[in-house]
């Protein structure tokens, strides 16, 4: 009786090692077959044209302002943008889009130069100089800026979703 519970016990045993070894090896299969199809799918980009999109969108970022522009911001930055101002004020999506669009500053230029952008995966970090002269409050103003923004990368192309401008010298208060 000890032997027939045995055997039965020894044939449970290597079945359900069986059934296990072969879910197991189904699963494998499945997982190389995903690996193989993200890594067969998946369109390597160069990361030279990633820096230069990053710096056209700096460059448009830059006419945006000049023109008081608001439907590029709506476009590439974040609806969960967060951002500082040269002033220290802080600012959501909205806010900055009010900024831009206000009337009180009139642009006669703003430029975006010395670009420079580092990749991180699906993450970049611009940093450039905006210069700008502008009419405020009925004074004529020159004014720059250092500014970083932060870019991450999605189905949609490139937000933007921090940034900071910090004020260059002599520091005049600026509405951005």
């Amino acid at each position: 009786m000890k032997k027939i519970g045995g055997i039965a016990g020894l044939t449970v045993g290597l079945g359900l090692a069986l059934v296990l070894d072969g879910q197991i090896n189904q699963q494998t299969v499945l997982d190389r077959q995903a690996c193989i199809q993200r890594c067969t799918t998946t369109q390597f980009v160069e990361p030279e044209l990633q820096r230069q999109e990053i710096v056209s969108l700096e460059r448009e970022s830059a006419r945006a302002i000049q023109l008081s522009n608001g439907a590029f911001f709506r476009r590439v930055y974040s609806e969960d943008f967060v951002g500082t101002l040269s002033h220290g004020q802080q600012v959501d999506k909205k806010e900055w889009i009010a900024t831009i669009e206000s009337p009180v500053v009139k642009y006669e230029s703003f430029v975006a130069t010395d670009i420079k952008v580092r990749l991180y995966q699906e993450m970049a970090v611009a940093t450039c100089l905006w210069s700008s002269r502008s009419v405020n409050k009925g004074q004529y103003v020159s004014h720059q800026m250092r500014t970083i923004h932060v870019y991450l990368n999605g189905a949609s192309g490139w937000h933007v979703v921090s940034g900071q401008n910090t004020n260059m010298p002599p520091d005049v208060g600026q509405p951005l």
